[in-house]
């Protein structure tokens, strides 16, 4: 892929990305849980590390170039909200609490960094060939910012991801044991077995020779709401830039603060009741700029774009606190 930017670009980035999730890993390795303050640590470390790399675009490039990764960024980190909320729903749904879901979340983001790679590559390649591509893109961000103002009005139960198709298939390719094994992903057949008469568990077949566990198939769930995910949040990042580094620079360096943005709004959710529509409505202006920008009709400069971005979300937190509700959501509550 042309990149647009010199290797010594890719090469920061690349060695920052390595040596940054080393130190992570590393600071984590005894841990049995993830609390607030050290999830909101480690969340001012890959902000602080997201800036320092908006500081080197600066210096070594251009204002214009750092000003387009910030935008990107910033609208990757909002709109990763919504995702984050699935997977409070996606663990809830499966048993995983404490550290195991960190565990989860480090393989799926590792994963998304991939699927985000190829989602990229394949954006900025063909998005710009034909004003109908640009419209397409448009409408998948439309549909999903009006899906999200349209949910969770009435009330209802968060779904039930254990019973996801995704989870249906997994269970014909592979057999499950119904029971959480520490941390591990996948077991030995004779251990599972002697697990399932140990503890009256009944198993669907009994000849296999390895078995996955709740931790895999809450894994795959993850994996695939990223995918999903990406098909409306890499489309809204080239719309501020079309610039393939920029772009999976930007997606990078907020994707991989999620875990620990994640445990932060898991423990939060309760209070931000109304931030959810506010990333909804961040869909529908994004939505409206490339559709005008795809017809012609005006264009909206990224620069505006983070302003309105920025300015949506911490509308929607003050709403949250001014008005939090009569019913406030489930809180997160670690083991």
């Amino acid at each position: 892929m042309d990149f647009g930017f010199p290797m010594e670009a890719v090469v920061v980035l690349v060695v920052a990305v390595i040596v940054s999730v080393w130190l992570d890993l590393f600071a984590h390795r005894n841990d049995s849980e993830v609390t607030f303050r050290n999830a909101a640590g480690w969340s001012v470390f890959w902000i602080v590390l997201a800036m320092a790399f908006f500081a080197y675009l600066h210096q070594r490039f251009s204002p214009e170039a750092a000003s387009l990764f910030l935008s990107g960024y910033v609208l990757e980190k909002a709109l990763s909200i919504d995702n984050m909320m699935v997977f409070v729903a996606i663990f809830s749904s499966f048993g995983i609490k404490g550290i195991a879901q960190h565990r989860i979340l480090y393989y799926g983001i590792a994963g998304a960094l991939i699927f985000r790679a190829i989602f990229v590559a394949l954006g900025t390649s063909v998005f710009g060939l034909s004003v109908w591509v640009e419209l397409i893109f448009a409408a998948i961000v439309l549909w999903t910012g009006v899906k999200m103002l349209k949910g969770n009005d009435d009330g209802e139960v968060d779904e039930d991801y254990s019973d996801h198709w995704s989870v249906k298939f997994m269970r014909k390719l592979m057999p499950v044991i119904p029971r959480i094994v520490g941390k591990r992903f996948i077991v030995k057949g004779d251990e599972a077995r002697s697990i399932a008469d140990k503890e009256g568990i009944e198993l669907t077949r009994r000849n296999a020779s390895i078995y996955a566990t709740p931790m895999l198939l809450c894994l795959l769930c993850v994996e695939v709401s990223d995918i999903i995910f990406s098909f409306d949040s890499v489309p809204a990042i080239i719309a501020v830039t079309k610039e393939p580094f920029l772009v999976y620079s930007a997606v990078i360096f907020a994707i991989l603060g999620l875990r620990n943005l994640y445990f932060m709004l898991a423990a939060a959710a309760q209070y931000l009741v109304h931030l959810e529509k506010a990333v909804a409505v961040v869909l529908l202006f994004i939505a409206v700029k490339l559709a005008g920008n795809a017809l012609g009709l005006f264009h909206i400069d990224h620069r505006v774009s983070l302003v309105v971005v920025l300015g949506l979300i911490a509308s929607g937190v003050a709403a949250s606190l001014l008005f939090p509700g009569n019913k406030p959501r489930e809180a997160y509550e670690p083991d």
